[in-house]
């Protein structure tokens, strides 16, 4: 920048960031956030299927892993699967209709750690344990492992 402001290169360059940042954030908000997670829950439960929450952090490198290699995948093939962000300010309703903060709701929830997914079923219990962390060789296999017992206790 100089005494009459930035040089054309600096404008060029604030130009593309601003252009580029919708399109990164974006891409971290792939999966469905929820306005009712009631409503969420009710839908999947329609479909003898478990609610899925993914609690994710913006520009978490673990939580991008986990959405894109493993929950986008079961999302295409009809398993439900929404997201909420541990620092989003937005307006949710709670499985009893009341109004949260994406933030609130998680702290709630006791989560600190993102990513970390949460398998809901009937009267909004978590019907298998929660699969925090996303560094693992095995990730694969615990998620398989959790949506078995999910889908068992919804079918139940």
């Amino acid at each position: 920048m100089n005494a009459r402001g930035p040089t054309r290169r600096q404008a060029l360059a604030g130009i593309a960031l601003s252009c580029a940042w919708p399109l990164a954030h974006a891409a971290e908000s792939a999966l469905p956030a929820p306005d009712s997670l009631a409503d969420a829950l009710a839908s999947a439960l329609a479909r003898s299927q478990p609610l899925v929450v993914m609690a994710s952090l913006r520009g978490c490198p673990f939580c991008r892993i986990v959405r894109e290699h493993y929950l986008m995948p079961e999302l295409a093939t009809g398993l439900p699967v929404v997201q909420i962000d541990l620092r989003d300010r937005r307006a949710v309703r709670d499985f009893d209709g009341a109004p949260r903060t994406h933030e609130a709701m998680l702290a709630a929830w006791g989560i600190a750690v993102a990513p970390t997914l949460l398998f809901f079923g009937r009267g909004a219990r978590e019907v298998a344990e929660r699969l925090a962390g996303g560094a693992s060789d095995f990730y694969g296999a615990y998620l398989e492992q959790r949506l078995n017992q999910a889908r068992a206790a919804v079918r139940a």
